[in-house]
């Protein structure tokens, strides 16, 4: 991951970390050691600490007076709140870009849906979500949709929701011998919202987000079982 030259250091340890918590390099339930994480990532305990609690506001990182920081631990009933709350809150995000975006709102959703199709068609049948530049398009795609939202807090809070759902979406992957492919899925809901039929494309949305329930859930409940 390469930063912009004089990225503020707080930036740049909250960037490296969430990635790595993201994508489960840093493990479910991991203790967070900010001397090690110092070492690791060549940066002083003030920014590491800082954006350690900037990551417990965003809920991937748990901190506690006795037992210092861990990344949050993974559970069916976290991503289960997790898939409540992106199904109502992007859903109102997509109704709102429906209704007030213009021609350049279209333009840059077609122009995000191109690059992620590209890039599935160049991975072929491998486990998607587990490619870094395929995870960063499809998020792009998915923001672009929102992007006439007119609500930064709205979107704002999409934002760390997407990356909460991700790391289970990744975490899954890793597990799972069938992938799925999602292309289709994009290009119709794609099609809804530039055909600005609301309904539909909130509905599509809703059932995009929710699909992935259940196969995480299982996941979850298959690791638990191997840890008794």
């Amino acid at each position: 991951m390469i930063l912009p030259p004089g990225t503020p250091l707080i930036d740049v340890a909250l960037t490296k970390m969430k990635k790595a918590i993201v994508c489960c390099e840093l493990a479910p339930g991991e203790k967070l050691k900010v001397a090690e994480l110092s070492k690791t990532y060549g940066l002083s305990s003030s920014p590491i600490r800082e954006a350690l609690n900037r990551l417990t506001q965003d809920g991937v990182v748990e901190a506690s007076d006795n037992k210092g920081f861990r990344v949050a631990p993974i559970s069916a009933t976290d991503f289960r709140d997790i898939t409540r709350m992106r199904c109502l809150l992007e859903c109102e995000a997509l109704s709102d870009a429906i209704q007030y975006g213009d021609d350049e709102w279209e333009a840059d959703v077609l122009g995000a849906f191109h690059r992620l199709n590209l890039i599935e068609k160049k991975l072929g049948s491998g486990a998607l979500v587990l490619d870094d530049e395929w995870s960063a398009r499809h998020k792009a795609f998915h923001f672009a949709l929102f992007a006439a939202c007119p609500s930064p807090l709205l979107l704002k809070m999409i934002d760390s929701l997407f990356d909460r759902a991700e790391r289970y979406r990744r975490f899954s992957a890793q597990q799972r011998t069938t992938q799925r492919h999602k292309g289709n899925e994009h290009q119709v809901l794609m099609e809804a919202a530039l055909g600005r039929d609301r309904e539909k494309a909130v509905t599509l949305l809703r059932d995009h987000i929710q699909e992935t329930l259940g196969r995480i859930v299982e996941a979850i409940e298959r690791r638990q079982a191997t840890l008794q």
